[in-house]
């Protein structure tokens, strides 16, 4: 019963821009599917269902795996948003950003998940950049001025 409730939720969500629990239940009730809000939620968990941004400024369920597009917009915002200039030293990219946003820049380099990078350390306007490679360096830093620019 679990295994074909669970298959009839990804139906659901998929087809549907599902917005909460209980409207997720109404749905599963309707397919003949009788849930409480308790097991809907542990079913949410067990999928690794998360919140996405719906149509008309609403939220809707979707999959984990859509969270790579998710992680993309963010950021190229938090770059066109905080990211004020980009300079290199060494085997370094610094990033300059506004004053208190360099933590979140640090950690949308970090979900980019670029080989070439080996890892970011954030202030609180200044992020390091460690490049693996110092004959990268240059290529990342035109990187981060592309996505400044997006």
């Amino acid at each position: 019963m679990k295994i074909s409730r669970q298959s009839k939720i990804l139906e659901i969500i998929e087809k549907n821009e599902i917005e909460t629990q209980e409207e997720l239940a109404e749905h599963l009730k309707a397919a003949g599917f009788r849930a409480t809000q308790a097991t809907v939620s542990r079913d949410i968990k067990e999928l690794k269902l998360i919140k996405l941004a719906g149509s008309h400024g609403k939220q809707k369920y979707g999959y984990l795996n859509d969270i790579s597009k998710l992680y993309s917009e963010r950021v190229s915002a938090v770059f066109r948003e905080s990211v004020l200039s980009v300079d290199t030293a060494a085997f370094l990219v610094v990033l300059r950003t506004l004053p208190a946003s360099a933590q979140a820049a640090a950690m949308a380099v970090d979900s980019m998940e670029w080989p070439e990078i080996v890892g970011t350390i954030a202030g609180d306007d200044t992020i390091f950049v460690a490049v693996r490679d110092v004959n990268d360096v240059n290529h990342v830093a035109e990187q981060f001025k592309k996505l400044m620019k997006m």
